[in-house]
C-alpha cells in the first residue's frame, strides 16, 4: 500500500474484513510452525476452521449487502464502502483455503505418519479395517442417517441445517438412465467424526464421511453410485436487536430460534464435484453464485480438535503451565485481604479459583448484604452463577444485568437468567440498541454501622472455562472512589437514569462508555502530543483485540506525527495502517492463549497512568456498548502490568510485526540475542511473584 505525498494520510484506513482475515491466516500459519507440538498444530488448523465459519456467519451478510449498494452511497459511520470488498475478501479466503491444504495434506498428515498415526484422506479403506468400519456403519451410524431425495421440480423442500455436514449423491436406477440427485447428512454431533482402527503400529484413523462413502451401497441397493461430494450452508447469524420491545427476553428467544434458518451466506461444496449437479443443487437450495465457495472432500475441519490421539510423548503437546498461587489471597478470606490492598491477577498464569472464591465467599459471609454483577458470557455450568443462587437463597439482595445480546451464548444467558430468577435474584436485561459489555461486579458488606465496598474489575467475562486459555486481568479493589463509581453504574443499569439525576457528577476514576472513555482517551492522547512538542519524552503502549474506530486511529497518526512513540499490540483486526510514522510500531501475538487483554499506558511526564478494561477501540465499543476501563494504582501492581507489557513486546518467537500489506512480518531475532516467547516468560515471571 503506497502513501499518498499530501499531508492528509488520515483517511487510510485498512479494510475491517481483510484485516480480520490477515489475523486468522496468521492462526493458520502456527499449523505450519515446526517449532509448535504437533498436536497444537492439529489445534491452530481446527481454531481457523471454526473462525472462518463464524466469519461466513457474522461478517458475509454484511460484505454481501454491501456490494450491492449503489455507487457513492455511504454507511452509517459516514465512510464510502468498498465496491469491490466481496471480490477480494472471496480472493483471500481462496488463498487461504489452499494454504490450508498444504499445510494439512504436507506437513500435518506426513508428520503423523512419523510419530504412527495414519489418518486416512482421501484413500478407500484397507480390507483389514473394514469389519471394524462396517460395524461401526451398522451399530452406531445407522440409525442416525436420513436420506433426502431431490425433486428439481419443487426446490426448496430439503432444508440444509447450518453448518452441519452433507452428502450430495449422483445415482442412477437399475435399468434406467435418470440421474437422481440425493443429500445424506453425516451425523457428526451424534457420532464420533473419527473412528480409530485395529492394529498398535501404526494407529489407523478413519473420518466418519469415509465410513459412509464406502458403505453408500447399503444405503441404495439396486442403484449405480455415481458420484458422493461434501457439501454444507452457512446461514446468516446476525439478528437486528437495535429496535426491540419492552419484552426483550421474548423477543431474543425468538430471533435465536430463526437464526438457524437464516439465508445461505455460504455453500461449500467438493471442488470435485461435477458442474452440471453444482449448478442444479445451487438452483434447488436458491444459493447464488457469489455464496458458492469451492472446497475440499472434508468440511468442518473444527472437529479436527476431536481427532484421537493414541501416541504419548514429549514434543506432541504444549508443556503444562499449571496456574500459580498467589500468596496474598491464600492466607485470609477475599474480602478481609482486598480490604486492605488492591490484588491484580494474571490469567490464566494464575488460578482463576480466586474469583470463584470471591463469588463464594460473598454468597455464604453473613455480613455481606448485597452483590451487583454484569453477565456477558458465562460458563454452560457456571460457579459463579451458582454462588448468586446460593447468595440470593441465603437472603442477599442480588443484582444481575444479564446480556441477552452477547452472540451465540444469548441461549446459555437466558437459560441461567430464568434459573437465577426462580431462586430470587432481580434480574436487569441490557438496554435495547447498547450492549453491556462491562465486566464488573460488586459486593457490599455490612459490620455494625459501617459499609465496606469491594470491586472486582476485569479485561474478559467471569467464565471458568474460558479463562483457561484466554489471558486477561482482574483486579480486586476496595477503592473507594472506584467502588462508588461502580455503584452509580449499577444504578444506572437498574434505572437508566443518567447519574447528574442522583446528584453525582459522574465516572472520574472509572473510564465508561457512553459517558466519558472516548473524551477521556482523547485527552489522554492530546497530553501526549503536547510533551512531544514541548521536547518532552512522550509515549503510549496500547494492547487491544481490536483497533477499528476511526476517530481513535486518527488521533493516533496524529500523535504519530507530533513524536510521540506508540507501540500496538493488536491481536485481531487493525484497521490503523502501519507506515505513517517511524514512531508508530504494530505487532501481534498468537501463541498458545488467546491474547485477550485490553491495556493502556501513557507516558505523562514519568507519572505513568495504567488503564485496564473490557473496551475495545472499534465502532461497536465505543459507540454501541457500555464498556468500563479501570486506572491501576500503586507501583507495585503498575510495575506487574509494564513488565508483561515489556515481554510482550519482546516476543521474537511467535510475534509478528504488521506492515502496510496487512502481511505478517516474523519478528527477526539477532544473531545474539536470547529467544524471548512472550507467554513463557511471562507464567515464570507471574509464578514468582509475591
Amino acid at each position: 500500500m503506497n502513501f499518498p505525498d499530501n499531508k492528509n494520510k488520515t483517511a487510510l484506513l485498512f479494510d475491517r474484513d481483510l484485516s480480520w482475515l490477515s489475523f486468522n491466516f496468521r492462526v493458520l500459519l502456527m499449523a505450519a510452525e515446526p517449532g509448535v507440538p504437533l498436536y497444537e498444530r492439529i489445534n491452530f488448523l481446527s481454531i481457523f476452521s471454526s473462525n472462518l465459519d463464524e466469519f461466513f456467519r457474522v461478517r458475509m451478510p454484511a460484505i454481501l449487502a454491501m456490494s450491492q449498494l449503489l455507487p457513492g452511497k455511504t454507511l452509517k459511520d459516514g465512510d464510502v464502502p468498498d465496491s469491490g470488498i466481496l471480490e477480494k475478501v472471496r480472493r483471500t479466503i481462496k488463498h487461504q483455503q489452499e494454504t490450508y491444504g498444504q499445510i494439512l495434506t504436507k506437513g500435518i498428515l506426513p508428520a503423523l505418519k512419523e510419530k504412527g498415526v495414519h489418518l486416512y484422506y482421501g484413500a478407500s479403506l484397507l480390507p483389514e479395517h473394514m469389519d471394524t468400519a462396517t460395524d461401526f456403519f451398522l451399530t452406531k451410524v445407522l440409525s442416525y442417517l436420513q436420506v433426502l431425495w431431490i425433486n428439481t421440480d419443487k426446490p426448496g423442500k430439503v432444508f440444509l441445517e447450518n453448518n452441519k455436514l452433507y452428502f450430495a449423491v449422483s445415482v442412477t436406477p437399475e435399468g434406467s438412465t435418470e440421474q437422481r440427485y440425493v443429500i445424506v447428512n453425516i451425523p457428526a454431533d451424534e457420532v464420533p467424526r473419527f473412528l480409530p482402527l485395529p492394529g498398535d503400529s501404526p494407529v489407523y484413523i478413519a473420518w466418519l464421511d469415509d465410513v459412509i462413502r464406502e458403505h453408500l451401497p447399503y444405503i441404495f441397493p439396486y442403484h449405480t453410485i455415481n458420484g458422493c461430494y461434501s457439501v454444507k450452508i452457512t446461514r446468516d447469524a446476525e439478528m437486528d436487536l437495535d429496535e426491540l420491545s419492552s419484552d426483550m427476553l421474548a423477543q431474543v428467544e425468538k430471533m435465536v430460534m430463526h437464526r438457524e434458518i437464516g439465508l445461505p451466506t455460504r455453500f461449500l461444496y467438493d471442488q470435485a464435484m461435477p458442474e452440471d449437479m453444482l449448478q442444479q443443487l445451487a438452483l434447488y437450495f436458491e444459493v447464488l453464485p457469489e455464496e458458492r465457495v469451492a472446497g475440499g472432500r472434508y468440511h468442518n475441519l473444527k472437529d479436527l480438535n476431536s481427532l484421537p490421539m493414541p501416541i504419548k510423548g514429549p514434543g506432541l503437546k504444549y508443556p503444562s503451565f499449571p496456574p500459580a498461587n498467589v500468596q496474598v489471597l491464600d492466607n485470609a478470606p477475599t474480602l478481609d485481604t482486598v480490604l486492605k490492598k488492591d490484588v491484580l491477577l494474571h490469567l490464566p498464569y494464575q488460578r482463576y479459583h480466586y474469583i470463584l472464591r470471591f463469588f463464594n465467599e460473598a454468597a455464604i459471609d453473613p455480613d455481606v448484604k448485597e452483590i451487583y454483577v454484569t453477565l456477558y458470557r458465562v460458563a454452560s455450568g457456571s460457579q459463579i452463577v451458582n454462588a448468586l443462587i446460593s447468595a440470593a437463597r441465603n437472603g442477599k439482595k442480588v443484582t444481575v444485568l444479564v446480556e441477552l445480546k452477547a452472540r451465540f451464548d444469548e441461549e446459555n444467558n437466558i437459560r441461567w437468567a430464568k434459573r437465577m430468577k426462580d431462586a430470587g435474584v432481580k434480574i436487569v436485561y441490557s438496554i435495547p440498541g447498547l450492549k453491556v459489555h462491562a465486566k464488573i461486579a460488586l459486593v457490599k458488606r455490612k459490620r455494625g454501622l459501617h459499609w465496606d465496598h469491594v470491586g472486582l474489575m476485569a479485561t474478559g467475562n467471569f467464565n471458568e472455562s474460558t479463562a483457561r486459555f484466554y489471558t486477561d486481568h482482574v483486579l480486586l479493589t476496595a477503592h473507594r472512589e472506584m467502588t462508588q463509581e461502580m455503584e452509580l453504574l449499577f444504578m444506572y443499569l437498574q434505572t437508566r437514569q443518567q447519574p447528574q439525576a442522583y446528584g453525582f457528577i459522574p465516572f472520574k476514576q472509572l473510564l465508561v462508555a457512553q459517558f466519558n472513555l472516548l473524551e477521556r482517551f482523547k485527552g489522554m492522547i492530546d497530553r501526549e502530543i503536547g510533551f512531544a512538542r514541548a521536547g518532552k519524552k512522550a509515549g503510549i503502549t496500547i494492547k487491544l483485540n481490536n483497533l477499528q474506530e476511526k476517530a481513535m486511529i486518527e488521533k493516533l497518526y496524529e500523535a504519530g506525527e507530533a513524536g510521540v512513540k506508540i507501540e500496538l499490540i493488536i491481536r485481531g483486526i487493525c484497521c490503523l495502517v502501519p507506515g505513517h510514522s517511524p514512531n508508530i510500531t504494530l505487532r501481534r501475538i498468537v501463541d498458545r492463549y488467546l491474547e485477550h487483554a485490553r491495556i493502556f499506558l501513557f507516558h505523562n511526564d514519568g507519572n505513568e497512568e495504567i488503564y485496564l478494561g473490557s473496551a475495545d477501540w472499534m465502532n461497536r465499543n465505543l459507540h454501541r456498548r457500555i464498556e468500563v476501563c479501570f486506572p491501576i494504582y500503586g507501583a507495585e501492581l503498575k510495575k506487574q502490568v509494564k513488565d508483561i507489557l515489556a515481554l510482550q513486546l519482546a516476543d521474537n518467537t511467535n510475534a509478528v510485526i504488521l506492515d502496510n500489506e496487512m502481511n505478517n512480518i516474523p519478528v527477526v531475532r539477532g544473531a545474539n540475542e536470547p529467544e524471548v516467547n512472550a507467554q513463557s516468560r511471562i507464567y515464570d515471571y507471574v509464578k514468582d511473584l509475591k
